[in-house]
């Protein structure tokens, strides 16, 4: 694609977003769109993001986990940017219309506080846990500014990796006490199960999906930083959110995180 399309589709994925609309299936529009192309349109609306004050504060794994993907029909990760704004207290009461959210969906997973930086390529498992400084429950609230979540992965791609908001957990565990691999999640959706899963559910172990993120931006010049947090993919299916939902999830040693929805 040229650039005059990219920055096209960047404004009006920026726009919908901005006024919580939906747009066609980008991939449907332009059926001869990369990866590459798409990539570039997420970074034109981080641009734009940036002008109105945001900052980039981490990354975010998506479509990490087999559940996910068999659910979206999309069968290979991909990474968005988080910004400040994405970024919600725990147990927070959330206003479906002030956080932009169109069509939401929950997902539990394990997050990642970096205390050093790393750049691929050439990074492993063992490398992310040494660069940890804590993990802790998190919340993702993806969402989709493509209709009715009609997606392939070049439209989540260029819709910055179906990013919407996030909630971490106040506990913060040492990455080395625990085997992430094995860890056990368990959500509740207005009190009554919502989902579970285990931490090998994510590419095998957590650290590992960090550890692809890490290869990936690396080969194209971009670094995890210290103090960025690293999202690192669902463990379960993804759960339909509406105003009125109260979502509890907690995994094994590290501990629970909380958050609530309104109008």
């Amino acid at each position: 694609m040229d650039a005059s399309s990219i920055r096209e589709l960047g404004a009006e994925l920026f726009q919908a977003l901005c006024t919580r609309s939906t747009v066609p299936p980008l991939s449907k529009r332009h059926p001869g769109m990369t990866i590459d192309d798409a990539y570039a349109v997420s970074l034109h609306i981080l641009r734009q993001r940036e002008a109105r004050g945001e900052h980039v504060i981490g990354k975010k794994i998506g479509v990490t986990s087999k559940a996910v993907q068999d659910m979206l029909g999309v069968f290979q990760p991909d990474f968005g940017f988080l910004t400040n704004t994405m970024k919600y207290e725990d147990g927070a009461s959330v206003s479906l219309r002030a956080a932009n959210l169109i069509q939401p969906r929950a997902e539990g997973e394990i997050a990642f506080m970096l205390k050093a930086d790393l750049q691929g390529p050439g990074i492993t498992c063992d490398d992310v846990l040494a660069a940890t400084a804590w993990v802790a429950p998190c919340f993702e609230i993806v969402d989709s500014r493509i209709e009715a979540w009609k997606i392939a992965i070049e439209d989540t791609v260029a819709d910055n990796a179906s990013c919407g908001i996030f909630v971490i957990g106040a506990q913060r565990t040492d990455p080395n006490a625990l085997d992430l691999a094995a860890v056990c999640m368990q959500m509740w959706k207005n009190g009554a199960e919502a989902g579970a899963g285990v931490g090998a559910a994510v590419q095998g172990h957590p650290a590992q999906a960090v550890a692809w993120l890490a290869n990936t931006l690396g080969a194209c010049g971009i670094p995890f930083k210290s103090g960025e947090l690293i999202l690192s993919g669902a463990l379960a299916p993804l759960v339909p959110v509406a105003a009125g939902d109260s979502f509890v999830m907690r995994i094994d040693g590290m501990g629970e995180c909380s958050i609530r929805f309104e109008g």
